[in-house]
């Protein structure tokens, strides 16, 4: 790596390799390159060897695929796979619910519809997750009793509703998971944002400021990347 290209890696903002968008490291993707000389993507920032950025945006790394900007960055026979944006919602997605399971053994979570009515009642809920594949009237009749107990500040609650009632079962080792509650601490504030990222990753918008998790920084096994 040269001067110039570990300087870039460790700056405070990155260049999209795409776009010409700027931003913090935190609000982008990296991505690697294989020994085999495919690029693989970095959700974690962890891989060796110089690396290359994104927008945290499906569209944007499906345009850099197909327009072969990863070969020109990284100044190299790139294999950039036509299905690369799925693979990383993929990686995000495991990475998320992995963090949903670190929550569950650090007693930062409920599930059920009784304990989490009643951790809304104790005004303890940061967050509200409802399987994308459960009836929608649970999920109102729990908005109804969020509002009654804090009023506007329910809005500072996230709402979660991407992962199906499968996914939850298997992140948090219990079965029939329709709703769940997030106690306030540091792995759910880590999980919210794994969330966040991979929300702005489908959607291309980023989360409001005043609602953005802050980052916490929790090390946990390595995950494949590729």
């Amino acid at each position: 790596m040269s001067k110039l290209e570990a300087f870039e890696e460790s700056g405070s903002e990155r260049t999209c390799i795409v776009t010409g968008w700027k931003g913090p490291p935190e609000a982008m993707l990296r991505f690697a390159l294989s020994g085999e000389g495919e690029v693989v993507a970095d959700i974690r920032r962890r891989l060796p060897g110089r690396g290359v950025w994104t927008r945290l945006d499906a569209a944007t790394v499906r345009q850099g695929a197909a327009k072969k900007a990863f070969a020109r960055a990284f100044r190299a026979e790139a294999k950039a796979a036509p299905e690369l944006a799925e693979t990383v919602d993929r990686l995000l997605e495991d990475d998320a619910l992995q963090f949903l399971s670190m929550v569950n053994k650090a007693g930062q979570l409920v599930a059920g519809a009784f304990k989490v009515e009643a951790a809304i009642g104790a005004g303890e809920v940061v967050g509200l997750i409802h399987a994308s594949d459960g009836a929608p009237d649970g999920a109102q009749k729990t908005e109804r009793l969020l509002r009654a107990r804090l009023g506007e500040a329910a809005e500072t609650v996230s709402r979660i509703n991407i992962f199906s009632s499968g996914q939850l079962d298997l992140a948090l080792g219990r079965s029939n998971v329709i709703h769940a509650a997030l106690i306030a601490g540091e792995v759910s504030t880590a999980f919210l944002a794994k969330v966040e990222r991979l929300k702005q990753f489908r959607t291309g918008v980023a989360a409001p400021a005043a609602s953005e998790a802050l980052p916490v920084r929790i090390d946990v096994a390595d995950t494949p990347s590729e």
